[in-house]
C-alpha cells in the first residue's frame, strides 16, 4: 500500500475547524440529552429538559446551516493521492451523508415540536407557528428524528474512526488537517 507524504500541503480553514468541533461538542451533547429527557420527560421538571433540548437544537441548527454554507462555498482539496481509492470515496460518502443527517435531524425535530401539544420551545417561550397540534404527526416526526439520531451515530463512529485510523495507523497527518493548530 502506497504511503502518504509525511507533510500535507494544506489544512481546513479556521472557520471550518471551529465549526466541526463545536458541532462535534454539541452533537454528543444533544444526543445525551436526547436521551436523558426522553427518561425524564413524565417526571417533574421534565418539560425544561425538553426546552433545553429544542433551544439547544435550534442553535445547532442554525450552526450545521452556516457549516453546510461553508463547505458549498469553500471546497477542501482531495485527499492525498496516498490514500486508497475505496478509503477516499468511503470518506466522501460519510462525510455527505453526515450533512444530509445534520440537516434532517433538526427539521424532523422541529416539525414534531410544532405539531406537539407542547409547541417548540427557544429558552422559554413557544413558538408553534400558530399549527394546530396533530398527535400522529408529531410522532411521526420524533419516530423519524430517532431513526436520524441513531444514523447519526453510526456515521459519526465511522467518521472518528476514519480519523483515528489516520492519525495512530497510517500517520499520514490527513487528521492534523482538521485538528486546531498548536502554537
Amino acid at each position: 500500500m502506497p504511503s502518504v507524504q509525511a507533510s500535507t500541503p494544506w489544512r481546513y480553514s479556521t472557520p471550518a475547524i471551529v465549526l466541526h468541533w463545536v458541532l462535534a461538542a454539541l452533537i454528543v451533547f444533544m444526543a445525551g440529552l436526547g436521551w436523558w429527557m426522553m427518561t425524564v420527560e413524565h417526571e417533574p421538571g421534565g418539560r425544561a429538559w425538553i426546552n433545553l433540548h429544542q433551544s439547544v437544537g435550534l442553535i445547532l441548527a442554525t450552526l450545521v446551516l452556516l457549516r453546510v454554507l461553508w463547505r458549498i462555498f469553500h471546497r477542501p482539496e482531495p485527499l492525498p493521492a496516498g490514500v486508497p481509492p475505496w478509503q477516499a470515496r468511503l470518506s466522501h460518502i460519510v462525510q455527505w451523508l453526515l450533512y444530509l443527517v445534520m440537516v434532517l435531524l433538526p427539521l424532523t425535530g422541529i416539525i414534531g415540536s410544532v405539531y406537539s401539544k407542547a409547541g417548540l420551545h427557544f429558552f422559554g417561550p413557544s413558538t408553534n407557528a400558530g399549527l394546530t397540534p396533530v398527535r400522529d404527526t408529531a410522532e411521526q416526526f420524533f419516530g423519524f428524528h430517532e431513526i436520524l439520531v441513531w444514523t447519526l451515530v453510526v456515521l459519526v463512529s465511522l467518521h472518528v474512526l476514519g480519523g483515528f485510523k489516520h492519525l495512530l495507523v497510517d500517520r499520514d497527518r490527513v487528521f492534523d488537517r482538521m485538528w486546531p493548530r498548536r502554537g
